[in-house]
C-alpha cells in the first residue's frame, strides 16, 4: 500500500531528479567537448546517484516500514563492509554475530518507536555485552583492540546511521509541511550539498590545507565555503521541508556543515590507518557504503537530537 509523502516532499524529489537530469546533460556535454579526457569516473558517479535516488524514493514512497527496512539493510551493508576492512581475531567471529543481531534489535526499537531503548541499547547494553561475550570465549590477547573496534563499528554504522530512520517517526503535528520525511530529506540534502560545496570551493580557491596528514585535499577555503553555502541553503529550503525558523535553520546549517566535515575526515583517518583508498567498491564512482555515508555518521545523530530537543519533546517522555 502506497503511503505518499506530502506535496512538498514530492516537489523536493522532483527537484532532485531535475538536478540529476541536468548533471547527466553536463557530463554528456563535457564528454562531447573534451573527448580526449577520461570522464568514466564522473559518468559512474552520476549513474550511481540515479540508482541511489531512485531506490531511496521508492523506499520512502511505499510506506514507513519499507523505509526502515531499507535503512536497516544499508546499515547491514555498512557494518559488513566495516568488518571486512578491520583486522579481527579468529575468535571474534562469534562476537561479530552478536553485533549483527544488535543491528536487527536496534532497528526493531525504531520500528516500534521506543525512543529510550533506541537511545541506550547500543551505547549501554551492547557496550557491556560484547566484552562479556569476549571474556566468555577466554582469549585475552588483543582484547582491548578487538572490543573497541567492534563496538565502534556498531556505533558508527548502526547507531549513528539509524538516527536517519528514526526521523521518520517524528510526530505528524511537529512538521505539518512535510512530516518526518521532510526532516530526513532536509538532512540528506544539506549533508550532500555540504560535501559538494566543500569540494568545489576547495578546488576553486583552496590554498591552505586544514588536515594535510589525514585528508590532503581538504582546505580552509573549501571548509569555510562549504559552511557558507550549506548555511544559506539551510535557510532557503527550511520553509519547504521543516518548521524551522530562519535563526534555527541558520544554526542547523552551521552544525551540519561542521559535523559533515568531521565525519568525512574521520572515515578518511580510518582508511589511512588501514591503508586503503576506498572502503569498498559497491557503488561505482563513489567507492563503498562507508565512503558515501561518512558525513552522515556525524550529521544524522547531531541533527536528530538537536531537532528532537527543540521540536518533538514527546519522544523524550
Amino acid at each position: 500500500m502506497l503511503n505518499l509523502p506530502s506535496i512538498n516532499v514530492l516537489w523536493a524529489f522532483a527537484g532532485i531528479f531535475t538536478l540529476l537530469v541536468l548533471s547527466t546533460l553536463v557530463v554528456q556535454i563535457l564528454a562531447f567537448r573534451n573527448p580526449e579526457t577520461d570522464h568514466t569516473e564522473l559518468k559512474q558517479r552520476v549513474k550511481s546517484w540515479w540508482i541511489i535516488v531512485i531506490l531511496f524514493t521508492i523506499a520512502l514512497t511505499l510506506n514507513r516500514t519499507i523505509a526502515i527496512i531499507f535503512f536497516a539493510f544499508l546499515s547491514f551493508l555498512a557494518l559488513k563492509e566495516y568488518f571486512s576492512l578491520i583486522p579481527t581475531r579468529q575468535d571474534d567471529r562469534r562476537v561479530i554475530f552478536w553485533a549483527y543481531l544488535g543491528l536487527i534489535i536496534e532497528y526493531y526499537w525504531i520500528y516500534i518507536n521506543w525512543y529510550v531503548m533506541f537511545l541506550i541499547f547500543i551505547p549501554v547494553y551492547m557496550f557491556l555485552f560484547l566484552p562479556m561475550r569476549m571474556v566468555m570465549i577466554g582469549e585475552t590477547e588483543g582484547f582491548l583492540k578487538a572490543v573497541g573496534t567492534i563496538h565502534w563499528g556498531l556505533m558508527l554504522t548502526v547507531y549513528c546511521f539509524g538516527h536517519m530512520a528514526y526521523l521518520l517517526m517524528a510526530p505528524a503535528d511537529v512538521n505539518p509541511v512535510a512530516g518526518g520525511a521532510g526532516f530526513l530529506l532536509y538532512l540528506l540534502f544539506l549533508t550532500q550539498i555540504n560535501d559538494i560545496a566543500q569540494y568545489i570551493w576547495g578546488k576553486s580557491l583552496g590554498r591552505n590545507k586544514i588536515l594535510p596528514k589525514v585528508s590532503p585535499n581538504k582546505t580552509w577555503e573549501g571548509f569555510l565555503g562549504g559552511i557558507a553555502t550549506t548555511t544559506l541553503m539551510a535557510v532557503i529550503i527550511a520553509p519547504w521541508l521543516t518548521p524551522f525558523k530562519p535563526l534555527y535553520a541558520l544554526a542547523i546549517g552551521i552544525l551540519i556543515a561542521i559535523a559533515g566535515f568531521v565525519g568525512d575526515v574521520t572515515i578518511s583517518a580510518l582508511k589511512r590507518d588501514l591503508g586503503v583508498k576506498d572502503s569498498g567498491s559497491l557503488i561505482p564512482g563513489h567507492g563503498g557504503i562507508l565512503d558515501r555515508i561518512d558525513s552522515l555518521t556525524y550529521t544524522a545523530p547531531l541533527f536528530f537530537h538537536f531537532t528532537a530537543y527543540f521540536y518533538f519533546q514527546s519522544l523524550l517522555n
